[in-house]
């Protein structure tokens, strides 16, 4: 701990300084309280002692300006017998204690141990403060990581605004939570949050998902429905995995965001909406700009705010966090009684690369208390892909036997990796989808090809 002590007595200040020093302590000295101003600013010392009577600058007179000129560290000061009602102002002043004069080695210590104890306590509740404040304002979303916490910083800023935002992020980072996050801070928090996986919707029923019909519009059509523009009116419009969109679509979308208006498919009249979007992906979608599978102006439309979505495996710190939340969640849903979580288990997850991550880790967590037979998960209880990872590909060597065909064998490879997908994903085809870098219809198809139904 830093001490700096302010007195114009020499032999006080060497006397101080001898007694600090033999208890560890780091200590710099000032014989003036304007030297002391100086030296503090540039020290940030952790307590202050200081005499009350002082040539030029006093004791007071250094509290007040070291107070005004932002000092935060514990004051002490030091008194003659005499000048007792100046510690009391002093103390009024916001001086932590005072040491009457003359003092031996052992009160000088107990006072600055009673200081030091103080700022240790001081400092911990502002940590925990901190963090409180932090995971109120972020609501649900457990953010420890720097760039997880900067990503939510973003969110929160442009949350009170209009303007569009472009979320980005590989599959289970969490976008629908930010997303979430930018409605609950904004003055529509009070209307419709419409969630919508644009990939999962067949393209043959995207136009009239989104901007509704009226009757008559098409076979089967037999009354007029509204879309989710209008389901969202006044409110927030979210278009998961917007990188599925056909480009037909697109076309329609950025005609409804610059003009702010719908028209029903098969109908003639135009329907104003105050829609606020929110859009989320985990394809580049530059990339996608420069191969022409995205409209250009659109990718600016929906982008005016981008927030990027680190990997959990890059934000390990989460880690425990997550787990202990995951435990406590499903816990009261399953009606499982788990405490916690082994240190040995523990572990295991923190080196885990986490490809399908906090969605991977929920559905991981979720399954090693159900097969778990203690109150506590231990390594035992977690999936062996996690407990012995293969760090090679899937492959198929040993299984070839005379059949070389390459056509034959890829087939095999794909199936195989659809179905590690699916049971890693617990039979979520849209996640599914996204780990093995397939459009839901694409994967549709497969499964339906395959025969995985």
């Amino acid at each position: 701990m830093k001490i700096l002590v302010v007195d114009d007595d020499p032999g006080l200040r060497k006397s101080l300084t001898m007694i600090l020093k033999d208890a560890d302590y780091e200590v710099t000295t000032a014989s003036s309280g304007e030297d002391g101003l100086r030296i503090a600013a540039a020290g940030e010392p952790d307590v202050i002692l200081t005499d009350v009577r002082m040539p030029g600058m006093g004791g007071l007179e250094f509290l007040d300006a070291y107070r005004e000129g932002g000092g935060d560290a514990l004051v002490l000061v030091m008194t003659a017998y005499g000048s007792m009602d100046l510690a009391v102002e002093a103390m009024a002043k916001g001086a932590y204690d005072y040491l009457p004069k003359p003092f031996g080695a052992d009160e000088v210590l107990l006072t600055v141990k009673k200081a030091e104890e103080r700022e240790r306590l001081r400092r911990e509740v502002g940590r925990l403060r901190a963090e409180v404040r932090a995971d109120r304002r972020f609501g649900d979303i457990i953010a420890r990581a720097p760039a997880m916490v900067r990503a939510l910083e973003v969110a929160t800023k442009v949350a009170p605004h209009p303007s569009p935002v472009l979320i980005t992020g590989e599959s289970g980072t969490g976008k629908e939570l930010v997303a979430r996050l930018i409605h609950r801070e904004s003055d529509r928090a009070d209307q419709a949050f419409v969630p919508v996986n644009c990939g999962a919707i067949p393209e043959t029923l995207l136009e009239s998902e989104f901007f509704g019909y009226v009757k008559g519009a098409f076979t089967g059509a037999d009354k007029q429905k509204e879309g989710l523009f209008e389901a969202a009116d006044k409110g927030t419009l979210f278009l998961d995995e917007v990188g599925e969109l056909p480009a037909s679509l697109q076309v329609k979308l950025l005609r409804a965001l610059q003009e702010g208006e719908i028209r029903r498919l098969g109908g003639t009249d135009s329907t104003q909406v105050d829609v606020r979007v929110v859009a989320a992906t985990n394809r580049n979608l530059r990339e996608a700009v420069a191969e022409g599978m995205f409209r250009e102006d659109l990718f600016y439309r929906l982008s005016v705010v981008p927030i990027a979505l680190p990997l959990l495996k890059d934000r390990p710190e989460e880690i425990p966090d997550l787990t202990h939340y995951f435990i406590g969640r499903h816990g009261e849903r399953l009606g499982i009684d788990i405490g916690g979580i082994a240190p040995e288990a523990m572990e295991v997850l923190l080196k885990h690369p986490w490809p399908g991550n906090i969605r991977e880790l929920e559905n991981l967590i979720e399954q090693a208390m159900v097969l778990a037979d203690g109150s506590t998960l231990d390594v035992d209880d977690l999936p062996e892909r996690v407990r012995h990872p293969n760090p090679g590909a899937v492959s198929l060597a040993g299984d070839l036997g005379d059949d070389l065909s390459v056509k034959r064998h890829t087939a095999a490879l794909e199936r195989r990796l659809i179905q590690l997908a699916l049971e890693r994903t617990g039979g979520n085809r849209t996640h599914a989808a996204e780990l093995l870098e397939l459009s839901p219809r694409a994967l549709r198809y497969k499964i339906r090809d395959y025969e995985l139904e």
